[in-house]
C-alpha cells in the first residue's frame, strides 16, 4: 500500500491526483501546516528535509514531485500517463516535467514572497519594503513571468496537453503553477489557453475525487 505523507495546500495534492488516475490504492497521512506556513517537524521523520510531498511503497521512500510521479508512471502506469521513449511528445513530457519547478515555480514564488514583504517587516520600514517590492516586480519579476506566461500560451496552442495530444503526467506537474497563477495574477484572465487548461484540469473526476480525499485546497495564499 501506497501511503502519501500529504500536507494540507501542498504539492503533495498533485500526487493524491495522479494516485486517483491510476487507480491505484493508497493511504494519506495528513499533516497540517504551522503557523508559519512551514511543514511541522514530524515529516522529518519521514524524509531528512521534512517537506511534502513524500510517498512511502514498501520499502521506497521518495520525495520531489517530479520524482514521485515520474514514478508512479513508470511502475503503474502500464504505458499511461508517458509518451513513449524516442518520440516528440516524450522530450516535450521531459521538458515540462522539469520546466515546472526549475523555471516557473521560482518566479511565482518570488512573487510572492516579496509581495507580502511589506506586511512582514515593522511598520517604520514598509515604505521602503513597499519600494523594493515594486522595484523587484517590475524590473524582474513582472516582466520574466508575462513572458513565461506567453510562452505557455503558445505551447497550449501547438498542442491540447503539455506533452501532446494525450494527458499526462508532465500536465499533473504543471497544474500547482498554473493553478497557483490562475488564482492571483490578473494577467491569467487575458491567456483564454492556459485558462482553459486549468478548467479542463479541474473538471477532471480524478482530479475532483483527490480534492475530496486531500481537503480545502487553497494554493499560495
Amino acid at each position: 500500500m501506497i501511503t502519501v505523507h500529504h500536507l494540507n495546500n501542498s504539492r503533495s495534492q498533485r500526487i493524491l491526483w495522479m494516485l486517483e488516475e491510476l487507480g491505484v490504492p493508497y493511504e494519506i497521512k495528513r499533516y497540517e501546516r504551522e503557523r508559519s506556513m512551514q511543514a511541522p517537524a514530524s515529516l522529518r521523520a519521514v524524509h531528512p528535509l521534512g517537506k511534502s510531498p513524500v510517498i512511502t511503497d514498501g520499502d521506497k521512500t521518495l520525495a520531489e514531485s517530479g520524482a514521485i510521479l515520474e514514478y508512479l508512471a513508470e511502475t503503474y502506469g502500464g504505458g499511461r500517463f508517458a509518451p513513449a521513449a524516442g518520440t516528440p511528445e516524450r522530450l516535450h513530457y521531459t521538458y515540462f516535467m522539469h520546466y515546472a519547478e526549475g523555471s516557473l515555480m521560482p518566479l511565482l514564488f518570488m512573487k510572492l514572497v516579496f509581495g507580502k514583504l511589506p506586511e512582514r517587516v515593522p511598520f517604520f520600514m514598509r515604505p521602503v519594503a513597499r519600494a523594493i517590492a515594486k522595484g523587484a516586480d517590475k524590473t524582474l519579476l513582472g516582466p520574466q513571468i508575462t513572458n513565461h506566461f506567453a510562452f505557455l500560451e503558445g505551447e497550449l496552442g501547438k498542442r491540447e496537453w503539455f506533452a501532446g495530444r494525450e494527458f499526462s503526467a508532465a500536465d499533473i506537474q504543471m497544474s500547482f503553477p498554473l493553478e497557483a497563477a490562475a488564482a492571483r495574477s490578473p494577467l491569467f484572465a487575458r491567456l483564454p489557453k492556459l485558462k482553459a487548461f486549468v478548467d479542463r484540469i479541474q473538471a477532471r473526476p480524478a482530479y475532483k475525487r483527490a480534492v475530496e480525499k486531500g481537503g480545502a485546497y487553497e494554493i499560495l495564499k
